[in-house]
């Protein structure tokens, strides 16, 4: 019954869109409404966002409290410069939060605009590497939040005025979430190496190969993103590119063992490395002069016909 009305109905949307039935007009209509469905979710997100502003503002002020600075009054106190500071701050808060808590539902209209494009193999990788995707920023961002606490102390105890100062509040909230941002996305690094390996653009070997360039460009890419002018959240971070480098490099060397990659007789050299001649050993005492060919048996005589009076002869 239901495999009938389901016949009678037709092919669904994204079954339309993985055999390339659906015309330009659908495509956009499909784009129009997977936009609005996620627009809602970021939305619904954002209203919940706004009644959990204040206890994310709390949990992200804890750093600075912790300095002997921040206390007046045996309160923990920031500067305020403008009027409406404080209220854009907590917009800025429930948008953050209303993001990560209307993930879901945004990201699955991403994925249901993506994945008909997608073979079945590459959207079983998909899914694995988003599963592993969220562990890994979330891991980058409670990182950043330890930072924090060091790089502050560090900071203030290094500037002109000693540890005396206040921070204004949408500056500090504005160095956290940067924090956050950057080392989260720090820690999406190895990801983007095995997706190359798993698509068949680098081996493992080849990757293992780069790790000078690769801890070059932790160490400059730390020093340049990070907010953190001092050394401790810079170096951390290099680091943690580092050791999630190496750890990709074996997961990497571990898929080219199990689809037998490597094997050819060229897979070691680079891509602009010349070849080897492989020249054949010829035993000692063998000749190697080339024999002359034998010959040929041509073609047999051809008989020319008997002309037609000496046929006639032959039968009288």
């Amino acid at each position: 019954m239901a495999l009938s009305l389901r016949r009678h109905q037709g092919p669904s949307k994204f079954e339309q869109a993985a055999d390339g039935s659906m015309t330009l007009i659908e495509h956009v209509r499909e784009l129009r409404n997977r936009l609005f469905w996620a627009a809602l979710g970021i939305v619904a997100g954002l209203i919940v966002g706004f009644f959990l502003a204040n206890w994310v503002f709390d949990l992200l002020q804890e750093p600075y409290c912790d300095l002997p600075s921040s206390i007046v009054d045996g309160k923990c106190r920031f500067l305020v410069l403008g009027v409406a500071d404080t209220l854009i701050l907590k917009l800025k808060i429930a948008l953050w939060v209303g993001l990560i808590v209307g993930a879901p539902v945004w990201l699955f209209q991403l994925w249901a605009f993506i994945a008909p494009g997608l073979h079945r193999h590459e959207r079983k990788w998909a899914y694995v590497f988003v599963a592993i995707a969220a562990p890994l920023f979330t891991a980058g961002a409670v990182l950043a939040y330890v930072v924090v606490g060091h790089s502050l102390a560090f900071i203030m105890k290094a500037g002109v005025f000693d540890d005396t100062t206040q921070l204004e509040v949408t500056s500090y909230i504005s160095f956290v979430m940067n924090m956050i941002l950057i080392f989260g996305a720090a820690f999406e690094f190895p990801l983007i190496l095995l997706m190359l390996n798993f698509t068949g653009v680098v081996t493992g070997r080849k990757l293992l190969g780069w790790w000078r360039i690769v801890v070059f460009i932790s160490f400059a890419f730390a020093a340049i993103a990070t907010p953190d002018p001092g050394p401790f959240g810079m170096t951390l971070l290099a680091a943690c590119m580092t050791f999630l480098y190496l750890i990709a490099v074996g997961v990497a060397m571990l898929n080219d063992k199990r689809k037998g990659r490597g094997k050819e007789v060229y897979a070691d050299l680079d891509d602009d490395q010349i070849s080897p001649l492989e020249e054949e050993q010829v035993p000692v005492g063998v000749s190697d002069r080339i024999d002359a060919p034998a010959p040929v048996d041509g073609p047999a005589p051809v008989t020319k016909p008997l002309p037609l009076e000496s046929r006639f002869d032959d039968m009288t």
